[in-house]
């Protein structure tokens, strides 16, 4: 056997397991691969996509709100943004409320309405991909465990043939089964700590969605938008204050 072997060659590394399981183990290996590259792409675009929303939504108060009217804020942010989305429609269902099917609702109700709906779609829009990684984080352990089955089955069948267990007979087929096990688990966990990680960060940009959509409902009803008051700390009592007296005891019935 050392004769087959090139000098300095490993006869149990990666591409050697998979030649010796054959096409079900090219083939398992292929789509590791798939699902390990899925992974990665839409972790980088959605890292991408939500950088730049939480960076247009910094700039809102001095593109937007420091504008002579909406309509004009709205226009100087980017035509796919989806905040400017957010400010036509909102600016659209305040113009268009007329009409037999607005007869029964009220300008209030009927923005309202279009601002959730504008919402929804983009938060639709931010959760794509991410159903996509949790199958890739529940399936590919799967996938890696259907490799050992294979790679345990070859090995018996070496034995069998052989009549004996030597080590030369099921140090293949055994460790082609740990290294699709391995592979499994190495596509698994980054597809799970992405899915966690950037539905931590969705939440996050559509918090900032729904506060502007909130200044928007305010700023087409009264005319200006939400003061947001930032929370000061309670003042400590005084050491020589006096403490406000406890309420008396309520009597027992007689």
């Amino acid at each position: 056997m050392a004769a087959e072997v090139a000098a300095g060659e490993n006869p149990y590394g990666l591409i050697p397991a998979l030649q010796q399981g054959g096409p079900i183990a090219w083939f398992l290996f292929g789509v590791l691969i798939l699902m390990s590259i899925a992974t990665w792409y839409i972790l980088f675009t959605k890292l991408w996509e939500q950088r730049r929303m939480m960076a247009e939504a910094r700039t809102l108060d001095d593109v937007v709100w420091k504008a002579k009217s909406l309509r004009e804020g709205a226009n100087k942010l980017d035509p796919n943004s989806a905040f400017r989305q957010l400010a036509e429609d909102g600016m659209r269902a305040y113009e268009h409320h007329d009409g037999k099917l607005t007869d029964e609702i009220d300008r209030h109700e009927w923005v309202t309405m279009s601002l959730n709906r504008t919402s929804g779609l983009i938060g639709h829009k931010l959760s794509g991909g991410l159903p996509l990684l949790a199958s890739i984080g529940s399936t590919a352990p799967f996938i890696g465990l259907l490799g050992t089955v294979v790679g345990i089955y070859r090995a018996l069948i070496n034995i069998g043939i052989a009549g004996q267990a030597s080590i030369d007979k099921v140090a293949g087929p055994v460790g082609e089964a740990l290294i699709m096990t391995a592979l499994g688990l190495a596509v698994a966990v980054p597809a799970v700590l992405a899915y966690n990680w950037l539905n931590s960060r969705n939440k996050a940009v559509l918090e900032k969605v729904n506060t502007f959509a909130s200044d928007i409902h305010g700023y087409l009803l009264s005319g200006s938008r939400m003061a947001v008051v930032p929370a000061k700390p309670a003042l400590a009592a005084a050491p020589g204050a006096a403490k406000p007296a406890p309420a008396p005891a309520p009597k027992p019935a007689e």
